[in-house]
């Protein structure tokens, strides 16, 4: 499972999505070049090179138009998702459906996005509209016993990747059960209907790859799920709505809207106001928002700044807000190694005045609302800088809680945000023990929290460091419940 980690944490989120879905469309093309799928190899071919053409072309016509950084990573997803749900081509004049998919697919990125923040999944808003009109559909042809081991494998290495199982297990779950459920009621065979569910049916890609889009899912791990919940229900039951029945696409369609009303909404311009040098390798760029943005102390946002030749990482990454909510700017903590990607190259360089975008923003690793609940907090290098957020936060609100900082760093001068914590030991009771060029173990908590027992702990770092601690504290006798985690999860 190592090694799976280290992989996942070598590639973002967009790049191992898109090669994944390459993956699938590739072995679907040499499968019907075979005569194993029931589609013509030449016709998968063609619908796959129309759908990227279609989608390529259109995201750029439609970005110029909106006048916002072109995303190629996602337009290629998008199209290739419509590859493997749509229904292929058996003629010429079947592609003209295929790219007016691709066109509802882009249009719906830009049109339908209130905010310049997009509220349908792409493929699945396109299949539904194509359905509606009466055009054709989607037979999402890729949930078939053939594909199924390759759908299985890139599907759990997306999952694992950005950290959703809380959303796929309770919608795998309760689509199963909903499926057993509704067919037992109907006098269908259970154990066939499973069968057809998960080993030849949508379910899984649907699951893994679709439901799972961040920008288009619930920003909170108790709303994913409700979210994951209430579509496995709909997904496995067979209810009919006037011309409306539970259609995979228009399940997530449905879906999110209720994605929508509960998310963060906007997709924001800000301008950069400054950035400082505050540690070693460890800069602070200042940014200033175009609208007011309220957030809880601890949560992230996605930040895109386009830039030419990006890398393999793409232009897309997420940072946790360092900033308070008390605080007007919004604060970033980064640390630039060397040789940096092409994004943080592009930021070091980004001057005053200039723009980023920023959108989806979520996080679950915030405060605890029960304010005498005794905390600590460990940290790893940069994974300082949720804490930052929460004791800012603390400092201005004047609200005083039971929490002591382990703050681990190689050597003194990575120590970020020192001056905060003085300030915050002062005025609200807040204690810090820097342990440095040294490793924090169970002896030395014990030592210098001899309440450890007592308390909740919060471990935020590069995600080996936030694996380690955590079996160190499982190991110690502390509670799954008592240990609240963040990780850098390399989404983008």
């Amino acid at each position: 499972m190592l090694h799976i980690d280290n992989f996942l944490n070598s590639i973002t989120m967009y790049r191992l999505v898109l090669y994944g879905l390459a993956a699938l469309a590739f072995i679907a093309i040499i499968f019907g070049f075979l005569g194993i799928l029931p589609y013509a190899g030449n016709w998968l071919l063609i619908s796959a090179i129309t759908l990227l053409a279609a989608c390529y072309f259109f995201n750029y016509i439609f970005s110029r138009l909106f006048s916002v950084p072109v995303n190629i990573e996602s337009s290629f997803i998008t199209a290739l998702i419509l590859f493997l749900i749509m229904t292929p081509p058996s003629a010429i004049s079947d592609l003209k459906i295929l790219v007016l998919a691709g066109i509802i697919a882009m249009a719906s990125k830009y049109f339908i996005a209130p905010f310049r923040r997009h509220i349908f999944n792409p493929s699945a808003f396109a299949a539904t509209v194509i359905f509606l009109t009466g055009l054709g559909g989607a037979a999402w042809w890729v949930g078939t016993l053939t594909m199924f081991p390759a759908v299985l494998v890139i599907g759990l290495l997306v999952v694992r990747k950005i950290r959703r199982f809380d959303l796929f297990l309770p919608f795998l779950g309760a689509g199963l059960f909903s499926t057993i459920y509704f067919g037992i009621i109907n006098s269908s065979n259970a154990s066939t209907l499973l069968y057809l569910t998960l080993i030849s049916g949508p379910i899984l890609f649907f699951g893994t790859i679709m439901l799972t889009e961040p920008i288009t899912t619930p920003p909170r791990r108790n709303l994913r799920i409700i979210y994951g919940v209430t579509l496995g229900i709909l997904f496995g039951s067979q209810l009919h709505f006037g011309p409306f029945y539970p259609a995979p696409e228009f399940i997530l369609v449905a879906g999110n809207l209720f994605s929508y009303f509960v998310g963060f909404k906007k997709k924001m311009i800000l301008t950069l106001k400054s950035k400082d040098k505050i540690a070693k390798d460890i800069y602070e760029f200042v940014f200033m928002p175009a609208r007011p943005i309220s957030f809880a102390p601890g949560q992230y946002l996605e930040w895109t700044l386009s830039h030419d030749n990006p890398d393999s990482r793409g232009v897309r990454r997420y940072f946790t807000i360092a900033s308070s909510p008390t605080e007007q700017a919004i604060k970033l903590g980064i640390k630039l190694n060397e040789p940096p990607s092409s994004f943080k190259k592009k930021l070091s360089k980004i001057e005053n005045g200039e723009r980023a975008f920023a959108g989806q923003l979520a996080g679950d690793f915030i405060l605890s609302r029960d304010k005498n609940k005794k905390l600590a907090f460990i940290a790893g290098g940069i994974g300082i800088t949720p804490y930052r957020s929460m004791i800012k936060y603390l400092i201005d609100t004047n609200e005083r809680r039971d929490i002591v900082l382990f703050y681990a760093v190689r050597a003194e001068e990575e120590i970020a945000y020192r001056y905060l914590f003085i300030e915050a030991e002062a005025k609200i009771g807040f204690r810090t023990e820097y342990v440095i060029s040294k490793i924090i173990d169970a002896a030395l908590i014990e030592d210098k929290l001899p309440d450890w027992r007592e308390r909740t702990f919060y471990i935020s770092g590069p995600e080996a460091m936030v694996s380690a601690f955590k079996k160190m504290l499982r190991v110690m006798g502390v509670s799954r419940m008592n240990i609240t985690t963040d990780y850098f999860p390399g989404f983008a």
